[in-house]
C-alpha cells in the first residue's frame, strides 16, 4: 500500500479525547501517530457510534494532554475502530493550567535528578 502522506508520522500511544460537533460529544482514544498534519487515532467499540455522529462537514476537535495541545480535525479515512485525522488547525480552547504545571514539576525534577547525580559523583 502506498504512503500518501506529506510528512512522516511518529508512532506513539498517547491518551486523547475527540469532541465532535457542536454538541460536544466526547469519545475517549488512543493516538496511535500523529505528525504536523495528522494523526490516527484508535477508538473503543463505541466507533459505530461515532460514525453516526460525523458529518463530512463536522470538525473534531482532538485534545492530547500528554502533548499539552488541542487540534481542529477532519475524518480522512475510516477502518473498524481506527480514524485517519487531518488537521485543519489548533483549537481555540487551551489545555488545563494544572497539566502544564505538571510537565513543568517534571522537567524540574529531572534536572534536580541530574545535580544530585553530580554532585554525588554519579553519572
Amino acid at each position: 500500500m502506498q504512503d500518501r502522506r506529506e510528512n512522516a508520522r511518529d508512532k506513539v500511544i498517547y491518551g486523547g479525547v475527540a469532541e465532535i460537533g457542536e454538541n460536544g460529544a466526547s469519545r475517549e482514544c488512543i493516538v496511535r501517530n500523529i505528525s504536523d498534519k495528522g494523526a490516527s487515532v484508535e477508538f473503543s467499540n463505541t466507533a459505530d457510534l461515532l460514525r453516526e455522529q460525523i458529518s463530512p462537514k463536522e470538525q473534531i476537535s482532538l485534545r492530547i494532554a500528554r502533548k499539552g495541545r488541542s487540534f481542529l480535525a477532519k475524518v480522512v479515512w475510516w477502518r473498524d475502530n481506527f480514524v485517519g485525522l487531518a488537521f485543519s488547525g489548533q483549537a481555540p480552547e487551551p489545555v488545563s493550567d494544572l497539566e502544564e504545571r505538571l510537565r513543568k514539576s517534571e522537567i524540574k525534577k529531572r534536572q534536580l535528578q541530574r545535580r544530585i547525580n553530580e554532585l554525588l559523583g554519579e553519572r
